[in-house]
């Protein structure tokens, strides 16, 4: 029996990609992941991370990762009909990522309210049907769900901490990250626009663009 898990990392920050990564194990081998002590990675120090990462990829059977990237977020946040919006993109992906570890069973953490419906959602894209457990807070009841939410973290602090690199201190990428919120006023006042990893559609970042543009129109 092979096993799923997948789970996503940076679905509410407003900088960065959506990070969905899967792991694939044997059923006989998940035991191992408990023993390493794996769990939901919000509840692990950065360096935790990172070891049981490099862990949790050597006892995979197979493991992969999918980023959806702020201007494919932005597209369905802005177009997509009721239904069809962020919730579907990313059980879109979820379906890809199973789809490419092709497991007999896989668990998924529930991005939709309705655990049954995002379920569903996953199936209709999957070229084959196989039993789907669609959870919320599936990352702390499943240590197989655990491993992917550790692996799509650590693969989304490596983007943030790229683009720290080449642009400065932009917090944690989170609208609730005081350091993101002066990062992207910073941005527009140099550059009167987001630079294309910023999600435009959030709501913070189109409040502080709306108060921008009037602080440009009382210039003139």
């Amino acid at each position: 029996m092979l096993v799923a898990g997948v789970d996503d990392a940076g679905r509410g920050s407003v900088i960065g990609p959506l990070v969905i990564a899967g792991v694939l194990m044997r059923e006989e081998d998940m035991p191992r992941l408990v023993q390493l002590g794996v769990k939901d990675s919000k509840l692990l120090s950065p360096h935790r991370r990172e070891f049981l990462a490099a862990e949790i990829k050597c006892i995979a059977k197979n493991y992969t990762v999918m980023k959806l990237t702020p201007r494919e977020i932005d597209h369905v946040v802005e177009t997509g009909r009721k239904l069809h919006k962020l919730n579907r993109l990313e059980a879109q992906t979820m379906a890809k990522v199973i789809e490419t570890l092709k497991p007999d069973i896989a668990y998924v953490d529930a991005s939709d309210v309705l655990e049954e419906r995002f379920k569903e959602h996953i199936l209709e894209e999957l070229p084959f049907k196989i039993p789907i457990i669609s959870e919320h807070k599936a990352d702390r009841k499943y240590p197989i769900v655990s491993a992917a939410s550790i692996i799509a973290k650590v693969e989304r602090d490596k983007e943030i901490a790229e683009l720290a690199s080449k642009y400065g201190d932009l917090g944690c990428g989170y609208p609730t990250d005081q350091k993101t919120l002066q990062f992207l006023q910073q941005c527009l006042k140099k550059f009167g626009e987001y630079p294309e990893f910023v999600r435009r559609s959030w709501k913070p970042a189109k409040k502080a663009k709306s108060e921008n543009d009037s602080r440009q129109k009382k210039l003139v």
